[in-house]
């Protein structure tokens, strides 16, 4: 049911009560739906989203290119899966195009991200290439406005 789930993706902290209302469905029928999505992890994790920035924690987000050779038989699921493994690792994307995998990494300084790219994603066999770029500032996440300060700009009516 793709209603119950742009729901519970919009807000994960909706009840079984609320949902139940809004699609105009039984609460058990809910309740066991999102007990099958979970289960067969069409849900994956419920997650809130930080503006770290505003929370005062400095974090570099490193946004990274890598260019990898495919391995026989496995392509590039081998090295894909080495790289999602180390916990630096936030995000992780088989790309079409100029490179093959787009990988994002968090660090706590600057230093840390590149000691990261030089020390454990270059030095993975098979990847050819890296090409690393580093947020600025951060406006939307997860299609959400971190900072939305857009005021209502309509004209006022009065009868």
């Amino acid at each position: 049911m793709r209603e119950l789930l742009e729901l519970l993706e919009k807000d994960h902290t909706l009840t079984v009560a609320q949902l139940a209302v809004m699609l105009d469905k039984p609460q058990d029928e809910i309740a066991a739906l999102i007990k099958q999505f979970e289960a067969d992890k069409t849900i994956v994790k419920y997650q809130t989203i930080v503006n770290w920035e505003k929370a005062g924690a400095d974090r570099v987000t490193a946004i990274i290119e890598v260019r990898i050779t495919p391995q026989r038989e496995v392509g590039f699921d081998a090295i894909a899966e080495r790289i999602y493994r180390f916990p630096e690792v936030r995000s992780l994307y088989l790309m079409s195009g100029a490179y093959d995998l787009l990988v994002i990494v968090e660090a706590k300084t600057l230093k840390e991200a590149a000691q990261f790219v030089s020390t454990k994603l270059s030095t993975i066999e098979g990847v050819i290439s890296t090409t690393t770029h580093f947020m600025l500032k951060q406006y939307k996440e997860a299609g959400v406005i971190l900072e939305d300060e857009e005021e209502d700009r309509r004209l006022v009516v009065s009868p």
